[in-house]
């Protein structure tokens, strides 16, 4: 089924609720600039194993209103605890891809895991891809300023070209899958403009260090060595160190959209942590 929740800024948020009710809520949280159907593989294939799988369109993203207001980590966080409260989901694994992971974070550090009994993080933006004196590993400033510019530019073509480092495609002996691509940029252009562009601040600019400190829940951080849209070295290697007692898997080779190049063996470890 699917249907939408309303926030308390009268924002409609559309979500897709798979697999049957009675199952343990799989809640899953999209990247930039995608929708709920990122998942759709992952969500597939858990729901066929008795899980309740939901997925969100981010405010400004996909089939959720566009406001002009709220494109910051903190209302992301906020919109996902309404959904979790409107549905009344317990109990529930939070799964965060790429900005997805630092909504999942702020949502933890904001309002804790009274409702979370797991967490996983896919190639996931914490604790800060800024580079800051503080922060001496992280990506230029000039790398984002570049990326705006690509939006404003010529959004349609920016998304298309995007997708080739996303997926890893740009590697020499890549397969490329032209479907993965259209995809990727179909998703891309159901995007509301301000989201498009105000979002790169977002996910860029959010220090996540003290969310992750929060987490007192089982945690499996996933990310591909390979990763050219958030580097290993400064996410998914900082954030396994500072949550206390999580699990780091590395895929070798892996491009920044594994859930969709290497969703077998996602799907695999999320069943496995799920259980």
């Amino acid at each position: 089924m699917t249907g939408f929740i309303t926030t308390k800024d009268g924002t409609r948020i559309y979500y897709k609720d798979w697999g049957p009710r009675t199952g343990q809520p799989v809640v899953f949280s999209h990247g930039w600039p995608l929708t709920a159907d990122a998942w759709e593989d992952q969500m597939f294939f858990l729901a066929s194993h008795g899980f309740r799988c939901i997925g969100h369109d981010r405010r400004g993203h996909g089939r959720s209103s566009q406001p002009w207001d709220g494109n910051d980590m903190d209302t992301y966080a906020d919109d996902l605890a309404t959904l979790t409260e409107t549905l009344d989901l317990k109990n529930a694994i939070h799964v965060g891809h790429s900005t997805g992971g630092g909504e999942v974070t702020r949502y933890i550090g904001r309002h804790g895991t009274k409702r979370v009994a797991k967490a996983v993080l896919v190639d996931a933006i914490p604790p800060l891809m800024l580079k800051t004196a503080a922060n001496p590993g992280g990506t230029p400033i000039e790398v984002f300023d570049a990326i705006r510019t690509g939006v404003l530019t010529d959004r349609s073509q920016y998304w298309k070209d995007l997708s080739l480092p996303f997926y890893g495609y740009n590697r020499p002996g890549a397969k490329i899958s032209e479907g993965v691509r259209n995809a990727f940029w179909l998703q891309s252009m159901m995007a509301g403009f301000p989201a498009s562009y105000f979002c790169i601040k977002v996910f860029s600019e959010t220090d996540l260090t003290e969310d992750l400190k929060k987490f007192d829940v089982p945690t499996l951080i996933i990310h591909g060595d390979d990763d050219q849209i958030v580097p290993i070295a400064d996410s998914a290697l900082l954030s396994a160190k500072i949550v206390k007692g999580a699990t780091l898997k590395i895929y070798p080779g892996a491009p920044h959209g594994l859930p969709s190049t290497h969703k077998d063996q996602l799907n695999t470890d999320l069943l496995a942590f799920c259980k």
